[in-house]
């Protein structure tokens, strides 16, 4: 049973694991951090540990009956939407309570919902359009090669015409985190899947994000109207690479994938109040 946190002890004890969402086995995917609270922790500390934690996002939970309150924090700063984390931090709570089929999420971004079909998760997130604009002259440098298309939302949307464009890119790093937005996805179609993709994020402490569910989220949009399809696989390319199963549904992108528990343990700090 997941221990809560002890507001009256010198120590502040709390329970944490670290799961990768969207693998297929350990070692890929992408690791996000989850920690279950009792209370909001002071913002400062919570960016702490997620500094301290160094993976893409570390989820923090505050659950009351069956409401659950969610919000993510990268190394750097804290996102107003994160999917791999939202997936580890439903399966934590899953095995909680196995009879439990369907969890919703109060978050920043409004509220999410997260399904259990077997081995899959599905996360019900916004299906964000992207729009099409110009090119930045700064966007090509940092990338190296000059896209078929270039769109617009909450992030850079980068369309190549082959995989292997997206395998190769080596971007400057320091070029991608001054552009304007989140970060920047690269896309084309697949060679085994219907499209793949790369996420970087260096402006929020992401250089490159090993599997993005909310990139997807835009992606699936893109996609769908270009193939025609609304049930589509994708492969996101980093080190670690990662699956997805996506489909559009009316203004939500449903994306489904396994996710791989890796550690569980404690946190021990000073007690802030």
């Amino acid at each position: 049973m997941t221990q809560s946190v002890n507001w009256h002890r010198p120590e502040l004890v709390i329970p944490i694991e670290q799961l990768s969402a969207f693998a297929d086995g350990p070692f890929n995917g992408n690791p996000a951090a989850v920690c279950l609270l009792d209370q909001w922790l002071p913002e400062a500390l919570m960016q702490a540990i997620a500094a301290e934690n160094n993976l893409s996002e570390t989820a923090f939970v505050v659950s009351e009956a069956d409401r659950h309150a969610l919000r993510w924090f990268t190394p750097r700063c804290e996102v107003e939407f994160c999917g791999h984390a939202t997936l580890a931090a439903a399966a934590v709570l899953f095995r909680q309570a196995p009879a439990m089929a369907t969890l919703t999420f109060a978050t920043r971004s409004g509220a999410l919902q997260v399904e259990r079909n077997g081995a899959l998760l599905t996360l019900k997130g916004p299906a964000l359009i992207a729009a099409a604009c110009p090119t930045p002259a700064a966007l090509v440098e940092a990338l190296g090669v000059e896209p078929r298309q270039c769109l617009r939302s909450s992030d850079w949307l980068v369309v190549f015409d082959r995989q292997s464009t997206i395998e190769a890119l080596a971007p400057a790093m320091d070029q991608l985190a001054s552009l304007e937005g989140r970060g920047v996805i690269v896309t084309a179609p697949g060679d085994d899947v219907d499209f793949v993709s790369r996420f970087f994020a260096p402006g929020i402490g992401i250089a490159e994000d090993p599997v993005t569910g909310s990139a997807h989220c835009i992606l699936m949009p893109y996609w769908a109207k270009r193939l025609g399809r609304s049930a589509l696989q994708a492969r996101q390319l980093s080190q670690r690479g990662g699956l997805l199963h996506c489909r559009l549904e009316d203004n939500q992108v449903l994306i489904s994938g396994r996710v791989v528990p890796y550690l569980r343990g404690n946190l021990v700090l000073p007690n802030p109040i």
